[in-house]
């Protein structure tokens, strides 16, 4: 898996490719935990060059939303791929969540 950071309107954006399971997930809660303990926790997750997700890399993400939420932010998910969307569907974690078709719509919801 490949990961990109960067920041859009004074929001930290990370971008994944690939496969996103429990082989990639500590550099994904590194940067999670890095962002919220410099002071910025509304984080946006860019989905959209993955095409499988596991459990592991889910809880990571469901554990990154609780540390963003604890510090009075939030984490956005955006650009699922249809696979990718299934197994937050399955899960009920779209319920928990705030997915955004769009990079530029998840951004625009914390910048208003």
């Amino acid at each position: 898996m490949d990961i990109l950071s960067s920041i859009k309107a004074n929001i930290p954006v990370l971008h994944l490719t690939g496969r996103f399971d429990a082989h990639e997930v500590k550099p994904v809660a590194d940067w999670m935990q890095e962002q919220v303990d410099a002071n910025r926790p509304r984080l946006v997750v860019d989905l959209q060059k993955v095409n499988f997700i596991d459990s592991t890399a889910l809880s990571t993400l469901v554990r990154g939303l609780k540390h963003c939420r604890e510090q009075g932010g939030d984490l956005h998910l955006c650009s699922l791929q249809q696979p990718v969307r299934v197994i937050f569907e399955l899960t009920r974690l779209d319920k928990a969540f705030d997915i955004f078709a769009s990079e530029q719509e998840a951004i625009q919801a914390f910048t208003g």
